[in-house]
């Protein structure tokens, strides 16, 4: 008899300061009896669609064995592009109806491979409403992003100091005081 799969909710979102930019993801995994684990990462130069892909990639990675998903998102991208424009792509060989190649094809064909181990129920819900999940994962995407961004903020230097950068021609800021 086959073991009964594990009933999970996902909740996921993406961001990019900038489009491309520096580019954070959240995700929110409930359990079947209200355990919650939070996901989140970053890229340092992306777009708002890669970001949103790859929160749910993310999300489906994290579950250990097959379930049953409740997946929330308020990406029209990722849900339309799952639900609608995947098997077209996929019948012709990566490519738009158009005949152009499909514009994230290795997170698409990560997505569909993470996708296929799950019996997944897709959701929309409307971004920046009031949606307690959706709000907790921008927030953590929107935090991956500023982290990323902060962390590779130059160094503020003083005029001479920055006018001897530029003479020297050291961008590393390595020369020697004395």
């Amino acid at each position: 008899m086959p073991q009964k799969k594990s009933r999970v909710k996902i909740y996921t979102d993406g961001a990019c300061l900038g489009n491309p930019g520096p580019g954070g993801w959240g995700a929110l995994l409930v359990s079947a009896c209200g355990v919650e684990k939070e996901l989140h990462g970053n890229h340092p130069q992306t777009t708002n669609n890669q970001m949103e892909l790859q929160a749910v990639i993310s999300a489906l990675q994290a579950l250990k064995r097959p379930c049953e998903v409740d997946l929330y998102s308020d990406s029209r991208y990722v849900l339309d592009g799952i639900s609608q424009w995947l098997p077209n792509w996929k019948q012709n060989n990566w490519q738009t109806a158009n005949r152009k190649p499909v514009k994230n094809k290795d997170y698409w064909q990560a997505l569909d491979a993470e996708a296929a181990r799950h019996d997944i129920h897709w959701h929309w819900v409307k971004g920046h409403a009031g949606h307690p999940e959706n709000e907790r994962v921008d927030a953590l995407a929107r935090n991956a992003a500023e982290t990323l961004r902060d962390s590779h903020k130059p160094v503020s230097l003083s005029a001479t100091e920055a006018a001897l950068e530029q003479e020297s021609g050291d961008p590393d800021n390595s020369h020697q005081k004395h």
